[in-house]
């Protein structure tokens, strides 16, 4: 006998105390009858009203939206932006926070995920539950620092170029965007028709004037002329192959950090925040001490920006060698550190390359890991190398505190920890973890 489908809860309302803040820019609460609720647009402390977004009788959790605030938080503020909201933009999680609330947040989500998945405290991850905002970032309640390097528009049926729905593929069109960075907002993507267009990419690079926008066409559409309010380079995404073509102008921007200069392909990947290249290798460097002569690895390692600060502090008698599995990454990172005779880039996935390379052991480790972390197997391999410092930079907590338990399995402790809010408005913050082997002393 086939099972009634459950009822769905979708536009249900309840009036609810707002609990904890969660991993992913929403907030626990519980129904009358005991049911959680992941609510977003509300603060810890609160009394709102959530109405369902997702989810149906039994189901282990809702989604809700606060559509009516009862008893606001003195964190509350009104959302500066327009597009902010229930139902509206799903680009920012906290724009109803005030500044230093939303890093608080961020604070007691990262302690809650080294708790709970690693089994630390943080004066165990040596760490002093503060997250730091970037230079130039701490600014009054109402304001939003504009740092998005990077934006991803997507185009409506009409033409209209706005950012997705929260947790949806319908698109939110907007005039402008508060957190983008004055170069994306300055090409004006938001005023043009972009009739066929799926989407577009838009990089303001923050070490040079370059700009680049990539289109990905709906299918069978024709390129539009391009007529931007700035010079701009234009890629678009091949509909049979997925890979990025040039169109006209560099295949690439130019980013600098750490007094070098960076070359990045295709849209490829550099930190979003126009201080967040420096700021991490600032911490990665001072974490990890580099000496002449070293040998260090860099995994993960994109364009090659730490493996280029690496190189540049160990020297003519040191060695650097990076993973990456990007083909076109591989190119610009070689690129990006031809002048270093001693630095080595292969192409692959790191947990496939770096058995084959037949490294028995090594003096410094960086891994930046993708959302996922790196994993148990992988970080036993680290572990087995006599690592004097691991840096381990990762953008996900929850990935931190789990690949951090698999180190302590394989004899490493935190030794410190930093956390840098370089997504504001947004759920998402860096941290950079420092490891040594666990019989160190302090």
């Amino acid at each position: 006998m086939q099972a009634e489908p459950k009822k769905s809860l979708v536009g249900e309302e309840y009036e609810v105390e707002i609990g904890s803040v969660a991993h992913g820019g929403h907030c626990i609460a519980r129904t009358s009858e005991g049911q959680v609720l992941f609510v977003r647009h509300a603060l810890p402390g609160e009394r709102v009203v959530a109405r369902v977004t997702e989810g149906e009788e039994g189901a282990r959790f809702l989604r809700a939206d606060a559509v009516s605030v009862l008893v606001a938080s003195k964190d509350r503020v009104e959302a500066p932006c327009p597009y902010a909201g229930p139902g509206r933009c799903g680009g920012c999680d906290w724009q109803h926070a005030k500044p230093g609330a939303q890093r608080r947040f961020k604070g007691e989500v990262i302690a809650e995920q080294l708790q709970h998945l690693a089994g630390l405290t943080p004066e165990e991850a040596g760490w002093d539950g503060t997250v730091m905002p970037a230079e130039g970032d701490k600014l009054p309640a109402g304001e939003v620092p504009a740092w998005r390097t990077r934006v991803q528009y997507a185009v409506d049926a009409s033409g209209r170029a706005g950012l997705r729905r929260h947790r949806s593929h319908e698109v939110q069109p907007i005039d402008h965007c508060m957190i983008a960075a004055p170069g994306v907002s300055e090409l004006g993507i938001e005023k043009r028709d972009w009739t066929g267009m799926a989407a577009i990419d838009a990089i303001a690079a923050t070490g040079s004037q370059d700009r680049q926008v990539i289109l990905t066409p709906r299918p069978g559409a024709r390129l539009p002329i391009v007529e931007l309010d700035k010079p701009v380079s234009v890629m678009r995404v091949g509909e049979k192959d997925g890979g990025v073509h040039r169109v006209h102008g560099r295949p690439f921007v130019r980013e600098r950090a750490d007094d070098r200069t960076y070359r990045v392909g295709n849209g490829g990947f550099w930190q979003i925040h126009p201080k967040a290249a420096d700021t991490l290798v600032r911490a990665v460097m001072q974490g990890l001490l580099p000496r002449k002569g070293d040998t260090a690895l860099d995994l993960y390692c994109g364009v090659g920006l730490f493996a280029g600060a690496l190189a540049d502090r160990v020297g003519d008698k040191g060695a650097v060698l990076g993973i990456e599995s990007g083909k076109r990454a591989v190119e610009d990172a070689r690129h990006n550190l031809a002048d270093f005779d001693r630095v080595r880039i292969e192409q692959g996935k790191v947990e496939a390359v770096l058995p084959r390379t037949g490294i028995t052991e090594v003096d410094l480790i960086v891994l930046d890991p993708p959302r996922a972390g790196a994993g148990r197997k992988t970080v036993q391999h680290l572990s087995s190398l006599g690592a004097r410092r691991i840096a381990y930079v990762a953008c996900d907590p929850a990935a931190l505190a789990r690949d951090l338990g698999y180190f302590r399995e394989g004899g490493y402790r935190v030794r410190t920890l930093r956390a840098f809010d370089l997504f504001p408005m947004t759920s998402h913050v860096e941290c950079v973890a420092i490891l040594e082997p666990a019989g160190k002393g302090s």
